[in-house]
């Protein structure tokens, strides 16, 4: 806890004196100045060609933008070029009918027909205090249930779905600091969205942030899959499954962030505190033997035809008190533990490695492909956002321009995940993960599809047909498949 606070006094401490060099006269903001002439090819998503320009926070943090086709209900979210207010809701109904069990475990996801509703609710608010910085906290109430409280399918179904233990009441999500330091004098215009409120952005630029944040708005995004607001909604299809994100029961951690912004060249990297194991949960500042390094190259060209094509490659590495599945299984085996518990058999200061690879391409017609792929450390426990060791997923989604509904999107996805040979013995044996626990296991691969099509109604109001199909769920062959038919509806404000 000493050594974080001191790391929270310096950066403050580097804020004030950006403060002190930078304060401007009360009234509007005069925006920055422009050069002619540059970037005059646009990309499909609207980014002047080779800027980069495109702010690096997921889609559905994009929706709340100034600048959309279909604005939301409140026209104008920046209000006088200083403060911003926003909102969004989301509430998905998911059901599906019994299918084949011949056994279940504490963790597994349930046989008998189920319909479930979930919500989400978010207040986005922010503040420009200064020409190049941000203050901004967001406030969230997540309630209703996921499907089998949220256990028994590793790619599961619905990411905005919440353990029922975690408390319903309004909570603060986020709340950072954000700074651009311009590395260039040419900028380019650019929308402002709830966590960047300029109207320009530098071509070259660094950021730094610092505060409570979701890294997945700002790592492993992905314009065809990253948003469960107006694309897929299966976690493992929006994100990349093997990404053992830090963060709380909501998702939220406290991490410190610097991300270098080129026109075609990106990299960030972020220190995020992890959370407790304890049942009181909440994040573990013992930030010494506790933490994460998460980091990411973002490489992005126009050369086909004008077409923007990225790529994305992601590390992270995980310090904590991690369980061995070895060990554990062995423990088991020789008669010293009655049943195989991984919790039983942490050592302090472990690290635990996962890499992974994000593509999208535009092509023609509006049409956008995706691929992901990644891969963590199985020898060790599997603890937070996922539980699985390997993912491969693909998936393509096409705007409703060819049947004159332009602001329509049809997608559909597919995400192949897998098991280390400790952790899929750990599973046979009866041991209980964080996520699984069928009480055994006959090992298959666990695949997932979804496809969506969401129609935009009027102002900020979108409504979405789903359907998914979860094939071996919890990694087991004795159980399922399962056909997840739902809906969805989503509203900015």
């Amino acid at each position: 806890m000493g050594r974080f606070a001191q790391l929270c006094l310096v950066v403050l401490g580097v804020y004030s004196g950006f403060a002190v060099a930078q304060a401007v006269p009360p009234g509007p903001l005069p925006n920055a100045p422009l050069f002619s002439g540059l970037d005059q090819v646009l990309s499909g998503n609207g980014a002047p060609e080779y800027s980069n320009a495109t702010p690096q926070v997921k889609q559905s943090i994009e929706d709340q933008s100034d600048d959309q086709e279909n604005p939301a209900f409140f026209m104008n979210h920046l209000i006088d070029d200083r403060f911003w207010v926003s909102g969004q809701s989301n509430f998905i109904l998911q059901a599906h009918t019994p299918f084949h069990s011949p056994y279940s475990g504490p963790n597994s996801f349930r046989a008998y027909g189920q319909a479930v509703v979930s919500r989400t609710v978010t207040l986005y608010t922010g503040v420009r205090p200064w020409r190049f910085t941000e203050l901004i906290a967001n406030f969230d109430e997540a309630g209703g249930r996921g499907l089998s409280d949220t256990f028994g399918v590793a790619s599961y179904v619905n990411a905005d779905a919440t353990d029922p233990t975690v408390g319903r009441s309004v909570y603060l999500s986020r709340s950072f600091i954000h700074h651009t330091i311009s590395l260039t004098p040419d900028r380019i215009e650019e929308d402002p969205d709830p966590f960047y409120l300029q109207p320009s952005i530098p071509r070259r630029r660094l950021e730094l942030t610092f505060g409570k944040m979701s890294l997945l708005d700002f790592f492993d995004v992905n314009e065809v899959a990253s948003d469960t607001h107006l694309q897929f909604t299966n976690l493992a299809i929006g994100n990349n499954g093997i990404y053992e994100v830090p963060g709380d029961t909501h998702g939220f951690t406290v991490a410190a962030m610097a991300n270098y912004q080129g026109p075609r060249v990106g990299f960030r990297f972020a220190e995020a505190l992890l959370p407790k194991f304890t049942a009181a949960g909440g994040l573990d500042y013992n930030i010494r033997h506790v933490h994460s390094d998460n980091f990411e190259f973002d490489y992005s060209t126009y050369t086909i035809q004008s077409y923007a094509t990225r790529l994305r490659l992601l590390a992270f590495v995980n310090h904590a008190d991690l369980g061995n599945y070895h060990e554990a299984n062995q423990a088991y085996l020789n008669g010293q533990d009655p049943t195989p518990d991984i919790t039983a058999h942490r050592h302090p200061d472990t690290t635990k490695p996962g890499f992974g690879v994000n593509f999208e391409q535009e092509l023609p017609a509006n049409f956008r492909v995706y691929f992901r792929a990644g891969w963590n450390d199985g020898n060790y426990e599997s603890f937070v956002f996922s539980e699985m060791n390997n993912t491969v997923s693909f998936g393509a989604d096409l705007s409703g321009d060819a049947w004159h509904r332009k602001t329509d999107r049809i997608g559909s996805a597919f995400v192949s995940s897998g098991l280390s040979q400790d952790h899929r013995e750990y599973l046979r044996l009866g041991g209980i993960g964080f996520m699984l626990g069928d009480g055994g296991l006959s090992y298959g691969r666990e695949s997932a599809s979804e496809t969506y099509y969401t129609a935009h109604v009027f102002g900020g109001l979108y409504l979405a047909a789903l359907l998914s199909f979860v094939n071996n769920p919890g990694f087991n062959r004795d159980r399922g498949p399962v056909v997840v038919p739902g809906f969805r509806t989503h509203l900015d404000f």
